[in-house]
C-alpha cells in the first residue's frame, strides 16, 4: 500500500534538494542510549524509512553484525551502498509495506511521521507482521502536532490506542534525553510483539 507521501520521486527529490530538516547528522540520542543497553550484537535488526542511516553507521560501529536498512528512495539508497561499501549491512529499497522479513529489533526514527496518517494502522500491522515473536520496535514519536506534513504529529494517547491491539506497550513517555529543538515534543517507546 502506498500514497503521495510514500512515493520514491517525492522522497529522492528532497534528498537531491537537501530538504532534510529531520537529519541531525548523527544517530539520535534517544535511540542510541537504548541500543548501549543490548549485550547481544547479533539480533536481526531492521531500520526503515532509514535516511542518511546514521543509527545504522552507528550499529555497525558497535559490533553489531545483522543490520538492514529500508528506503523507498532509489537515490538515497545508491548513496547508502556507497557508504556502506564492505560494510556487513543489507540495503534494500522497496516501500516498507511490501518489504518481508522477520526482525528482533525494528528501530523507529522519523519514519512514522513522514507516512501519511492514513497508512498508520496498517504501520502498526506490518511492524507486528515484520517482527519475531518476542520482537521489539524502539524508537521516537512526536508528542505534538504540525500544522501541515511531513512530519505529521500526534499524541501519546493516539498512539497507544493504534498500537495497543497489535504490540504490547512496555514504555511510552516523554523522551529525558531529546535534542534541544524536540525537547518536550517526543515519547521514547518500547512495543513487544507477543
Amino acid at each position: 500500500m502506498s500514497s503521495t507521501i510514500l512515493n520514491a520521486d517525492y522522497w529522492s527529490n528532497r534528498y537531491q534538494q537537501k530538504d532534510t530538516g529531520w537529519d541531525i547528522g548523527y544517530g539520535s540520542t534517544p535511540l542510541v542510549e537504548y541500543l548501549r543497553t543490548i549485550t547481544d550484537k547479533q539480533p536481526a535488526i531492521l531500520i526503515p524509512g532509514c535516511g542518511n542511516a546514521y543509527e545504522a553507521e552507528w550499529l555497525l560501529q558497535n559490533g553489531f553484525t545483522n543490520v538492514t536498512v529500508l528506503d523507498i528512495s532509489p537515490v538515497l539508497t545508491a548513496a547508502l551502498q556507497e557508504k556502506f561499501k564492505d560494510k556487513p549491512v543489507q540495503i534494500i529499497t522497496a516501500d516498507f509495506f511490501e518489504h518481508k522479513g522477520r526482525y528482533d529489533l525494528i528501530l523507529e526514527q522519523t519514519f512514522f511521521c513522514a507516512l501519511d496518517p492514513a497508512l498508520r494502522n496498517n504501520y502498526v500491522r506490518q511492524m507486528q507482521e515484520l517482527l519475531k515473536p518476542g520482537g521489539k520496535l524502539v524508537g521516537v514519536l512526536f508528542n505534538r502536532m504540525f500544522d501541515a506534513g511531513p512530519p505529521f504529529g500526534g499524541s501519546k494517547e493516539e498512539y497507544e490506542e493504534r498500537f495497543s491491539p497489535h504490540l504490547h506497550i512496555k514504555k511510552m513517555e516523554l523522551c529525558t534525553n531529546s535534542i534541544p529543538p524536540r525537547k518536550d515534543a517526543e515519547l521514547f517507546f518500547i512495543a513487544e510483539k507477543v
